[in-house]
């Protein structure tokens, strides 16, 4: 019987299962990295927990919530405000949101950080990698030192409100002439360092678009697309969360509603350059143009086996359709399926191949989750002319 055998005892699952739930934040972020470089084939026993721990939200207990309000806006929190909505309408990794009204009637969304969850990073990415050092679970070829360093940079960056303001008020000005997008305001006189103040949206959860007509499925998703590449090509700046969670669907604006911008960040000029001349090259259907910036963006390098070169450069082939027809049907499962299980196979070799950097690859993980959200809502989308439109400027 082999270590990780040992490990693997329904005993020890059920112990890695109650320890990563101790670490909620730390362990949701790690394994949104290791889901990244491997192609989500994460063994069962780590993807098994993350998923319930994604699935099932804690609410902070009533007391807990009051002993945060108090710190934060003294002990007689209540007269802050009009209106306080005691029952979370969301929660997530690190906080929860309630809804308030203020004395002078805005209809306001407070996001409120968990106690302590700032002090707690680094400690509980400490622990969470000795969890998996000696677990066994992890794929071949993993760096997770550098995974754990970047875990850390993303939680502390989502857990400093301060600098999701300034991303949710600069995404604000650039959506604030598009009449099918909409960001909250950022309210600072009821924001601190635990507490994110911002307007109060109503919407309805995204997934409702699923039963709408095709037209408005279409555009809502065409929308999204050329969100994506006006972030990448005209702005520089990205919220990098693909979760779902973060849009909602305004029926009576016909609009999108966009939360949660913790996971914004600038990208580099070089990430830019090279994305332009791989979507350059696949518009035109250079399979040489396409291995010259792959190569460029790192995916591709002097490491790299002949036959898995192959490999990546055939899946860009395969993938080429969604770029190349004059409108895709996302609703062609079949087409999806093969691509994503392609893409899963090259996963496993991941301790064969270069791996691009971590920045890279978070843009990767936010086109891979707009191409499902595509698949969900069997959009057709314009991509071909979405994509000339932005990269020619």
């Amino acid at each position: 019987m082999q270590a990780r055998d040992l490990m693997l005892t329904p005993g020890n699952a059920r112990r890695i299962a109650r320890q990563l739930a101790g670490m909620r934040g730390a362990a949701m972020k790690l394994g949104q990295l290791l889901s990244m470089e491997t192609g989500d084939m994460l063994p069962p026993e780590i993807a098994e927990p993350l998923a319930r721990l994604r699935a099932n939200a804690d609410f902070m207990p009533p007391k807990q919530l009051k002993t945060a309000l108090a710190r934060n806006y003294g002990p007689d929190f209540l007269k802050r405000f009009h209106k306080f909505d005691v029952s979370p309408i969301a929660a997530a990794s690190i906080g929860q949101v309630h809804r308030a009204t203020a004395p002078d009637g805005r209809d306001m969304a407070l996001k409120i950080q968990y106690p302590g969850i700032r002090q707690s990073i680094d400690a509980d990415l400490a622990n969470l990698g000795l969890l998996l050092r000696h677990s066994g679970l992890l794929p071949a070829g993993i760096d997770l030192d550098q995974l754990l360093d970047e875990a850390a940079r993303q939680l502390h960056d989502e857990a400093d409100y301060a600098r999701e303001a300034r991303y949710t008020t600069r995404f604000g000005s650039l959506l604030a002439e598009d009449p099918g997008m909409a960001v909250p305001q950022h309210h600072p006189d009821f924001s601190t360092d635990d507490i994110l103040a911002m307007s109060f949206m109503p919407s309805r959860p995204f997934e409702v678009l699923e039963t709408a007509d095709q037209a408005t499925r279409d555009t809502a998703i065409t929308r999204l697309f050329d969100l994506f590449l006006r972030e990448l090509f005209d702005w520089r700046l990205v919220q990098t969360d693909p979760n779902l969670a973060n849009y909602r669907w305004a029926p009576s604006e016909q609009r999108i509603v966009l939360l949660d911008f913790g996971a914004a960040r600038d990208v580099p000029d070089a990430h830019v350059s090279g994305l332009r001349a791989l979507l350059a090259a696949a518009l035109e259907a250079d399979l040489d143009g396409i291995g010259v910036a792959l190569e460029d963006l790192g995916y591709i390098g002097p490491a790299t086996p002949p036959a898995l070169r192959k490999a990546i450069l055939d899946l860009a082939t395969k993938a080429l359709p969604i770029i190349t027809q004059e409108s895709f049907d996302f609703a062609d499962s079949a087409f999806a399926a093969n691509l994503r299980d392609e893409a899963m196979a090259l996963g496993r070799s991941i301790e064969q191949t270069e791996v691009p950097p971590v920045s890279l690859l978070l843009l990767q993980r936010k086109a891979a989750g707009l191409f499902l959200t595509a698949i969900r809502m069997r959009a057709r989308v314009r991509v071909r002319d979405l994509v000339q439109s932005r990269i020619a400027r």
